[in-house]
C-alpha cells in the first residue's frame, strides 16, 4: 500500500506545539458558506473554545486584517485568500504538473485539473481549460468530498482498502442529485473496480449531466501525489465513448509526468 497523501498530520513534540497558532487557523476555517457571519458564542460552538478566548482571538484576527466585525458579526476579510495563494505559489506540485493539464486541454478539448487529498476532502490545486470552459467547472482550492469525484475516487482506490475502509466507515454521506452514491457497500464495490482497473469515472454524483474520468498521479519514487482528472457536461455523449476518447490521453500525460515529478 503507497505512503498516506504528503499532507497528513505528522507526530510532533509538545514541547514545539503552539496552541494559539492552532487554535486561529482552526477558527479562520469554522466559517464556511453556511456559516459565512458568526458571534463570538456560535464561533466558540464550533471551534470547541470559551466564549471569551474565542473573542480574544477573533479580534486578533480583526487586528491583522484576516477577520472584520460590526461589533457582533465577524466574518473573513480577502486577506485570508493570501494563505490559499501562497500554497499555490510556493508548491511545487501545482506548477509541475501545469503543462501536463494544459497537454490534456489540447487532446481532449476539457477542462484539465489536478487535485490532492487533504485529511476528509479532495483539494483542487491546478486547472487548465478551453476558452469555452473558463467561467464552469472546479475554481483553484475548491473543496469536495471525495467520493463524489472521480479524482477523489481514484485517489482512494490508489491508497487501498487499508485507508478507504476506516475512512469510508466515518463518513456521513449526503445526497447532491438523485444519482449519488449513499451505498457504503457499493463505493467499496466502485473502489474495488477504480483499484483494479487504475482509474475512475464518475457520473452526476455531485452536480447533474457532469462526468469526471481520473487517472492517479504518481512521482518518480511511486509515490502518489494525488490525481489528474478532466471533469465535462454529458450532453449525448455515452460513457463508453467518454472513456474512449479521454482515458488514452491522460493516462499518457500521467505516464510523461511521472519522472519528472
Amino acid at each position: 500500500m503507497p505512503p498516506p497523501p504528503y499532507n497528513a498530520p505528522q507526530d510532533m513534540e509538545r514541547r514545539d506545539w503552539i496552541a494559539g497558532l492552532e487554535k486561529g487557523l482552526h477558527l479562520i476555517e469554522a466559517f464556511d458558506a453556511e456559516h459565512s457571519r458568526l458571534t463570538a458564542s456560535q464561533a466558540a460552538q464550533r471551534c470547541g473554545m470559551t466564549r471569551t478566548a474565542t473573542r480574544r482571538y477573533l479580534l486578533t484576527l480583526v487586528h491583522t486584517g484576516h477577520v472584520t466585525t460590526d461589533g457582533k458579526l465577524f466574518w473573513l476579510t480577502p486577506r485570508v485568500m493570501r494563505l490559499g495563494q501562497a500554497y499555490l505559489e510556493s508548491a511545487r506540485l501545482p506548477r509541475a504538473v501545469q503543462p501536463y493539464l494544459q497537454r490534456v486541454t489540447a487532446g481532449t478539448g476539457e477542462v484539465a485539473y489536478s487535485a490532492v487529498l487533504d485529511h476528509d476532502e479532495l483539494v483542487y490545486i491546478a486547472r487548465s481549460g478551453t476558452q469555452r470552459h473558463l467561467n464552469t467547472g472546479y475554481m483553484l482550492g475548491s473543496r469536495v468530498q471525495p467520493h463524489l469525484t472521480a479524482a477523489g475516487m481514484v485517489i482512494l482506490a490508489a491508497l487501498g482498502p487499508g485507508f478507504w475502509e476506516p475512512w469510508l466507515a466515518a463518513q456521513t454521506l449526503r445526497p447532491f442529485t438523485s444519482h449519488t452514491v449513499l451505498d457504503k457497500q457499493q463505493l467499496q464495490q466502485n473502489l474495488v473496480q477504480a483499484r483494479l482497473q487504475g482509474w475512475a469515472i464518475s457520473e452526476q454524483q455531485l452536480e447533474m449531466n457532469y462526468r469526471g474520468i481520473a487517472v492517479p498521479l504518481w512521482d518518480h519514487n511511486d509515490e502518489l501525489l494525488g490525481a489528474m482528472s478532466v471533469t465535462m457536461p454529458m450532453n449525448n455523449e455515452t460513457s463508453e465513448l467518454a472513456v474512449k476518447r479521454i482515458l488514452p490521453v491522460l493516462q499518457d500525460t500521467a505516464r510523461s509526468a511521472r519522472p519528472l515529478l
